[in-house]
């Protein structure tokens, strides 16, 4: 699903190449995207918009450690995996905490950038900002009367100056 729309209101995300997140459709968004995620999208995770140009995406990543996560963003495309580290002396007898590897990858939109990113009670959380240049950015045109306008009926006066 790609959603169309001008700087104001265009992508932020697209998650998994099968739902889209945008300014202006979020909540039916997410939903429409929970319900078409299926049970092989582990680990979880939430998008939550945190301000007006701003969004946090949170992964549930419980046992793995910092060193066992990778987070890349190279041309909109966010990309976070997962590997932990084998410790084979190990022997479970009841293995309940998944461990399995894993890679995200979000689609970004055009000037969203990650600003940052923590790791805290088994959360992994993004930060996104989007930052529209200012060229990019609605403008407002002052309506003028008369000669700005170049109409013919107010046509520029020349001054000449005087002979003496």
């Amino acid at each position: 699903m790609l959603l169309l729309g001008g700087y104001g209101y265009g992508n932020i995300l697209r998650l998994h190449s099968r739902s889209s997140v945008g300014f202006d459709r979020l909540f039916s968004l997410l939903e429409n995207a929970q319900r078409d995620r299926s049970s092989s999208d582990w680990p979880p995770d939430d998008i939550v918009k945190t301000g007006d140009d701003s969004y946090r995406i949170s992964i549930a990543v419980a046992g793995f450690a910092e060193g066992d996560l990778d987070i890349t963003f190279q041309t909109n495309l966010l990309t976070v995996t997962g590997k932990k580290q084998d410790f084979p002396s190990e022997a479970y007898l009841h293995r309940g905490i998944a461990g399995r590897p894993f890679e995200h990858r979000f689609e970004l939109a055009d000037h969203v950038r990650v600003s940052g990113a923590g790791l805290s009670n088994d959360l992994l959380t993004i930060d996104l900002v989007r930052e529209i240049p200012e060229a990019l950015k609605p403008r407002t045109i002052s309506i003028q009367r008369g000669s700005a306008l170049g109409r013919p009926d107010a046509a520029p006066q020349i001054e000449a100056q005087g002979a003496a």
